[in-house]
């Protein structure tokens, strides 16, 4: 009797077990897990005023980059890089599109964006916006861009620094790093062209 009674008690505390598990699933919050990295949704516009969203990456394959205009020295050396990426890939990266969205909003209008990417190539679309929808798009990235003051209302930003890959459904496919050897950054681009 004792012997079927602790048989029994064991069958309850695997079935509570079970049970416990099985809500634990159901209420978990799958929010995060559906949306992926870089998902979520925001209105933006490029330096020439037109409005744009999550959808500007679908359709072709596309680096990112995050930076701003009074940058001294990463975002200037990355969008130098960026314009001998196209000039080095040639037809080969006909489809290749590229992306600077400003971590810096405030300072960076749509024409200082037009003048900033304007020289380097007319292959890179400025990102600006509302510094509540570029919040979404730096949340939504996983990028780091904190101001940092220096002292009589200047201040720089600190922010990621590497450029990220994205497929033609806009989903993300890796990183070049910041000061990675050109030829490894080619061939990243290369296999990034090769899956559309």
């Amino acid at each position: 009797m004792i012997r079927s009674f602790r048989l029994w008690l064991w069958v309850a505390v695997v079935a509570l077990g079970l049970t416990a598990g099985a809500a634990a699933l159901l209420l978990r919050q799958p929010a995060q897990a559906t949306r992926g990295f870089g998902g979520g949704t925001y209105s933006l516009v490029d330096q020439n005023g037109k409005a744009v969203d999550q959808t500007m990456f679908q359709g072709h394959p596309s680096v990112l980059f995050f930076g701003y205009t009074h940058c001294p020295d990463v975002c200037p050396t990355t969008m130098a890089e960026m314009a001998s990426w196209f000039q080095e890939l040639g037809d080969e990266g006909k489809d290749l599109r590229a992306y600077f969205v400003t971590v810096d909003p405030e300072r960076d209008t749509t024409a200082v964006l037009g003048d900033y990417v304007g020289w380097v190539s007319d292959r890179i679309t400025g990102v600006t916006g509302d510094p509540a929808e570029i919040a979404k798009i730096i949340k939504a990235w996983g990028i780091t861009a904190e101001k940092v003051p220096l002292g009589d209302g200047a201040y720089s930003m600190d922010h990621t620094a590497s450029v990220f890959l994205l497929n033609t459904r806009g989903e993300f496919e890796g990183t070049i790093a910041y000061g990675e050897a050109n030829a490894t950054a080619l061939g990243k681009l290369r296999n990034l062209l090769a899956k559309t």
